[in-house]
């Protein structure tokens, strides 16, 4: 995919507080038309919740609908589920890792209201193996990724989601774009997370080789980005609005990724309730610096400018209607100024 088409295009996130999804997808489609994602509809379905979304078939999941609570239950005989999984795995049984519409009504849908519209790229998510093992718990309430086994069938099961996943945007768009949702990251390196940065990197690939199409990884919060950069990503989505000086203490690793083809995508539109305070000008100034920042730092302004996009900074699905829709059309408005400005 020509990567200088996505200059400065807007995409999202993921979550979008909607229930129905036909009106989820038109605030896309008025705003994200270019590359739209399907939408994630947590408050439609707690299937839709982004670690439940990606658990079926994992071995011993247990779905507690009543009290909304996912785990894995490791007193059950995990053997067959493992076997199963494991040679999904290696055939590549992509039909494996299948999404059902209950799960997804946007990635369900995508076809019926996309078809037709010219698309620079499609996007999709899938909730990225460090967050979905550190959430998601076994009987004891102990995360899953602390089990050296299910740690690795965590990272496996992951991989045929999103390989699954892409294989079905591309009936709809040749490009895609998968996004790696790792909101877990930010506690990385704390006394809640014992894990090493080999640990993480390894458990990102293997997701990460399973997605043919551009692969991009999204953390809403602060985190050693350097890991990130690291890895073979071509898109890196941070929250630029509340943590680009964090960012930018990682000059060297960034001024690489750009230099290989990353590209950043900025998430300078909060998406919170602080989006009532902002105005399309102040945050076209906001991203100025966050960029200056860098410039600072010795990372070249035009490679900058030449590998970016905007998206909020995280998914809108817990805020009101009205506030997420202002984030996504606030985001839109962004977008189109620095395309005017740098294109």
């Amino acid at each position: 995919m020509d990567k200088s088409k996505l200059l400065w295009q807007l995409t999202t996130v993921g979550s979008l507080p909607h229930t129905e999804v036909g009106e989820a997808w038109a605030i896309i489609m008025e705003n994200a038309h270019a590359i739209p994602n399907w939408p994630q509809l947590p408050r439609r379905s707690f299937l839709e919740n982004m670690y439940v979304q990606f658990s079926e078939k994992f071995p011993g999941v247990v779905l507690d609908l009543e009290n909304q609570r996912i785990y894995v239950d490791r007193g059950k005989e995990l053997e067959p589920e493992l076997e199963a999984l494991y040679i999904a795995y290696l055939e590549n049984d992509l039909e494996h890792g299948a999404i059902s519409p209950d799960y997804a009504q946007g990635l369900a849908t995508a076809h019926q209201f996309l078809s037709g519209h010219p698309l620079v790229a499609v996007k999709g998510q899938v909730t990225g193996p460090v967050s979905w093992g550190l959430s998601v718990v076994d009987q004891d309430r102990r995360p899953v990724l602390y089990d050296e086994v299910l740690a690795e069938a965590i990272a496996k099961h992951l991989r045929l989601k999103a390989a699954w996943q892409e294989k079905e945007l591309r009936k709809i768009s040749p490009n895609t774009i998968i996004f790696v949702d790792e909101p877990y990251m930010a506690a990385f390196g704390s006394a809640f997370v014992s894990l090493s940065r080999e640990q993480v990197i390894s458990l990102l690939e293997e997701v990460f080789s399973g997605i043919k199409g551009l692969k991009g990884v999204h953390c809403c919060a602060n985190t050693d980005w350097s890991i990130l950069l690291e890895t073979s990503i071509d898109i890196l989505n941070l929250d630029a609005y509340g943590y680009a000086e964090n960012l930018a203490l990682y000059p060297e690793e960034v001024k690489r990724f750009l230099e290989r083809g990353g590209i950043i995508a900025w998430g300078i539109v909060p998406a919170s309730e602080e989006v009532h305070r902002e105005t399309p000008e102040s945050l076209v100034a906001r991203l100025e610096e966050a960029i200056s920042l860098l410039v600072k730092k010795g990372v070249p302004r035009e490679a900058i400018l030449n590998s970016s996009m905007i998206t909020p900074s995280c998914g809108t699905g817990s805020l009101s209607r009205e506030t997420a829709e202002k984030v996504i059309k606030m985001a839109a408005e962004v977008a189109k100024r620095m395309q005017d400005k740098y294109l």
